[in-house]
């Protein structure tokens, strides 16, 4: 499947760029909007890329060709962003290196599903992998046939909010003793032959698979306490008036940036100001009512992006 941008527009009215600005992509996949966000910010801007994947950064560097001048690519993960942000130059303060805007589009990338190589998928074969970055130590394999039936149960449970968490991790370590797991197709056979698909008295329309598949793949990539370190890196970066746009896929991230930048709308009061109030002057105010989320006209085209939801905030004095 051709990779397509998610909300593309909806980024580009959040970012809400000028020329000249500095902009950061923490999750650069193909370079679909780094390519709209360079238009945007014009020659006289910048833009700093993050991308762990190696091939997601050689892709996307094709794509971007006729702007290399104006990128700094950094192949990390983005969890480094306050330390790659302030590294660029010798002797900068966090304040110095402040940015206009950061967009997070979290997720997969098209790649990482059609790739059966890269392990992320039940419906092709291949290995039972699920790293963003090829070079990270701990796979789904691993995480399958060794981690014990209570951290199982745990990760199904918690990532991916499988209801019948317990009974699949059960099952799972009693097949692994006579057979390990190794690709993705023989794992998400065995899902489907232990975990119904009909629940609460509805045939469900999802796989069996969908959520333990998710669970493995957040494990293995530490995918939120990734993005609850990074939320904090980017408030901090951030420049007073700059914006920040995150995508996200799933409740559990959707959540976990409910709760961070509520945290900066209403912060705790100095003492002085509780005197006053309950709380303390909000650091950002938010620009999305509710998430902003895809049109059915852009799930027809895409059906990748229809569990999407856009959060936009607005930062309005230093932390």
């Amino acid at each position: 499947m051709e990779h397509l941008s998610v909300l593309k527009k909806d980024v580009q009215k959040y970012l809400n760029l000028k020329g000249g600005e500095i902009v950061v992509d923490a999750t650069l996949g193909l370079g679909g909007h780094a390519e709209d966000i360079l238009k945007s910010i014009g020659k006289s801007g910048r833009l700093i890329a993050f991308e762990q994947d190696e091939r997601n950064l050689d892709e996307a560097k094709k794509r971007l060709e006729d702007y290399k001048k104006q990128i700094d690519y950094i192949h990390d993960n983005f969890r480094h962003l306050k330390s790659r942000i302030t590294g660029r130059r010798k002797s900068v303060s966090t304040k110095e290196a402040q940015i206009d805007a950061i967009l997070f589009d979290l997720g997969l990338s098209s790649p990482h599903v059609d790739d059966a190589s890269r392990g992320f998928s039940f419906s092709k074969e291949g290995p039972l992998d699920m790293r963003f970055d090829p070079h990270g130590e701990l796979t789904a394999e691993i995480v399958v046939n060794t981690y014990s039936e209570e951290e199982l149960t745990k990760i199904f449970f918690e990532y991916g909010e499988e209801k019948m968490s317990r009974k699949a991790a059960r099952e799972i370590c009693s097949r692994r003793n006579d057979k390990k797991f190794s690709t993705t197709t023989e794992f998400g056979e065995f899902l489907e032959t232990i975990l119904p698909r009909k629940r609460s008295g509805r045939a469900s329309k999802t796989h069996p698979a969908t959520k333990i598949f998710q669970a493995l793949r957040i494990e293995v990539n530490d995918e939120l306490n990734v993005l609850k370190e990074t939320l904090e890196q980017s408030a901090e970066i951030l420049k007073v008036g700059g914006r920040v746009v995150i995508i996200s896929y799933h409740s559990l991230e959707d959540r976990i940036v409910k709760k961070f930048f509520k945290s900066l709308e209403k912060p705790p009061a100095t003492e002085e100001q509780s005197l006053y109030q309950t709380h303390g002057d909000p650091i950002v105010k938010k620009l999305t009512k509710k998430p902003v989320i895809p049109t059915d006209q852009e799930i027809e085209e895409n059906p990748r992006s229809r569990s999407a939801k856009l959060r936009a905030y607005e930062k309005l004095r230093e932390i």
